[in-house]
């Protein structure tokens, strides 16, 4: 029997889709322009002096880090840094580079302003350096494309891909982590505390529309649903004949929260892109495949 450092290095080099990276590539930065668009239109209060800023506490334990707010001009110039960075992974233009500059610009602006700090702004950088250590860019991308058409030979379908398999247990970790803060807190306690949810200022004319019609005890069931997905996540992902059902019920999940809950449908886009890159079945992969070869520029 081989050992436990053997089959999870086997696990580790095993190859992946090259695909699956580049939808993160794609996706997760689509999310966070998305997330950071209403920030990012006022740069100067953000993260510049123009706004509130929480003063420097002197090394309080309840501020471990303190960046002091930027000249106008640097605020705008980061922010244009981060727009710029994004967009240039999103075409596949110096993807490594690009990738990086992002994760730089994110982590900087969620320690900057922590007030204002989201599951976004404080996941992302992971998931960008993630790209940035995968090696994305190799498909599907403007230099992926010019070094295609020059050199005429295909890109690999698929290679050992570290990085997503980081993706892969991000996602369990996020669910797994959510779940058992919920059972430690009241959702075992109050049958009605998904429903309290959609009445909140988050609210949307969907939630609104569902909380009128649907009786109180269909959200308790969903509430269950969701407490026993997120804390057995591990369980369902982890096992081949339940890991089809988790991702779709993940998916149908994050477009609820994207469609109930206004401000949030940018962590449910960035979630959803994690769920597809990782866990998509390789028979609904196939048909992107099949696309993303009718895209790259055919052999001279």
């Amino acid at each position: 029997m081989p050992s436990v450092s053997w089959r999870i290095r086997d696990w580790l080099g095993e190859p992946l889709p090259v695909l699956r990276l580049e939808i993160v590539r794609i996706g997760a930065p689509l999310a966070i322009l998305g997330f950071a668009s209403s920030r990012l239109e006022h740069a100067d209060e953000w993260i510049g002096d123009a706004g509130f800023r929480v003063p420097d506490l002197g090394g309080d334990w309840r501020q471990p880090l303190y960046i002091p707010p930027l000249d106008s001009w640097a605020a705008w110039t980061v922010a244009a840094v981060m727009v710029l960075s994004a967009v240039a992974c999103i075409l596949g233009i110096r993807t490594r580079p690009s990738a990086i500059v992002l994760a730089c610009t994110l982590a900087f602006v969620a320690l900057s302003d922590r007030l204002a700090a989201y599951t976004v702004t404080k996941l992302s950088p992971a998931v960008m350096l993630a790209v940035a250590a995968g090696g994305a860019g190799a498909r599907l991308g403007v230099d992926a494309y010019l070094k295609r058409k020059k050199s005429g030979k295909r890109p690999k379908i698929a290679r050992p891909s570290g990085a997503l398999r980081f993706v892969q247990l991000l996602v369990v970790v996020i669910y797994s982590a959510s779940g058992i803060a919920k059972a430690r807190g009241d959702w075992l306690k109050v049958p009605l505390v998904l429903w309290s949810h959609v009445h909140d200022s988050y609210q949307t004319g969907i939630s609104f529309a569902l909380a009128s019609v649907l009786p109180g005890w269909v959200w308790t069931a969903l509430q269950g649903m969701v407490l026993a997905f997120e804390v057995l996540a591990p369980v369902w992902f982890g096992l081949a004949r339940t890991r089809t059902a988790a991702f779709v019920f993940g998916v149908g999940m994050h477009t609820m929260i994207g469609l109930m809950f206004g401000p949030v449908r940018w962590f449910a886009m960035l979630m959803i892109t994690l769920l597809v890159a990782g866990y998509m079945p390789e028979q609904l992969l196939e048909p992107l495949e099949a696309l993303a070869r009718r895209l790259e520029p055919q052999s001279p």
